[in-house]
């Protein structure tokens, strides 16, 4: 397979791993959203809490998750992957809650590692509100 196939097939697998972070926030399902951390992942959520390592990550999902509430949805795209090396990719996503207020943004950057069974998982995140003007 040649160079070109090989970051297509990497972006491709990248995208479904976004489209799993939000298929999973929407559906409160805890323990789909963590399958898709690296055991040693750094998170930071939008309010700028810093979760070090999938323990304290799972910790806080399984509580705050299950009992979250937002009128209207939220979707996640990836808009940009850069590959750091062949097995590290840091990624723009776009993020846009859509509600009865109107919508709103947030611009989470992933780092995400391949692994050897040939997964990519997040390694990274650090997640930042767009403010309007």
């Amino acid at each position: 397979m040649s160079c070109m196939n090989t970051e297509a097939a990497d972006i491709k697998a990248i995208e479904q791993v976004v489209a799993t972070v939000e298929r999973t926030q929407r559906a409160k399902d805890v323990e789909g959203f963590l399958a898709l951390f690296h055991p040693d992942a750094l998170w930071t959520t939008a309010h700028g809490k810093v979760l070090i390592g999938f323990d304290a990550i799972a910790d806080f999902t399984r509580t705050v998750l299950p009992t979250a509430s937002w009128d209207g949805e939220v979707t996640y795209k990836a808009v940009h992957t850069q590959f750091l090396r062949p097995d590290v990719a840091a990624v723009k996503v776009r993020q846009v809650y859509h509600s009865p207020e109107g919508d709103s943004e947030g611009a989470p950057l992933y780092v995400m590692t391949k692994q050897d069974d040939g997964r990519w998982l997040l390694h990274v995140g650090q997640n930042t509100e767009v403010r309007a003007g």
